[in-house]
């Protein structure tokens, strides 16, 4: 599961890096970038180790959930509970709403790509700025990326610990690197929403 998530956490600043040319008026740019992205045989090929990290990542994520609810399906009594801090705990639900938020992502953009849906997949531009002139679509995207940031706050750290990478020195730097992830990704993802939202 930390293997799977860190390979997604690798793709993540790909894709805002591509986002990114959505700011642009000319639309060429990213329509070029989405078109590289679907065609190129080794992106195709990522493309379907992405899914699968994904697939693996959720299922995962569900099995480990499942086994800490059937190791203690009563809960604590007290109020000191245990040491797991405040952002694992709730990991199952930020995951759960993200992965609501890909098949949503994935019902706008991919399946027009796959030809499952009507669209025109070499004008996602388009696409995407019509997507983000609905109010819903962003107050949903909105807060998907605010729980995303809850979760790879904790992922990231996480997946170092449980590769057994700590470290007295290195671990601390580790969660500084996580926050500071943790931030910038969701809030450009979310910048590049409130900007074509409100501004363009």
């Amino acid at each position: 599961m930390a293997l799977a998530g860190i390979f997604l956490l690798m793709f993540l600043p790909i894709h805002l890096i591509i986002n990114f040319l959505l700011l642009k008026s000319d639309p060429v740019p990213f329509n070029n970038a989405a078109h590289f992205m679907a065609t190129f045989p080794l992106v195709k090929i990522m493309e379907i180790v992405l899914i699968g990290a994904i697939l693996l990542h959720i299922t995962w994520g569900i099995i480990l959930q499942i086994q800490n609810w059937l190791a203690r399906p009563i809960g604590y009594v007290s109020g000191s509970k245990s040491e797991i801090s405040f952002f694992s705990r709730f990991m199952i639900w930020t995951g759960a709403s993200i992965f609501t938020f890909l098949l949503l992502h994935f019902f706008n953009f991919y399946f027009v790509k796959l030809g499952l849906v009507k669209g025109n997949p070499e004008d996602f531009y388009s696409m995407a700025h019509d997507l983000f002139k609905i109010p819903a679509y962003n107050y949903i995207y909105l807060a998907c990326f605010t729980l995303l940031g809850f979760h790879l706050f904790h992922a990231f750290s996480s997946a170092f610990q449980t590769l057994g990478l700590n470290h007295r020195i290195w671990t601390p730097v580790v969660k500084v690197v996580a926050l500071v992830y943790a931030i910038i990704l969701p809030a450009g993802f979310a910048f590049i929403s409130i900007i074509l939202w409100l501004f363009r």
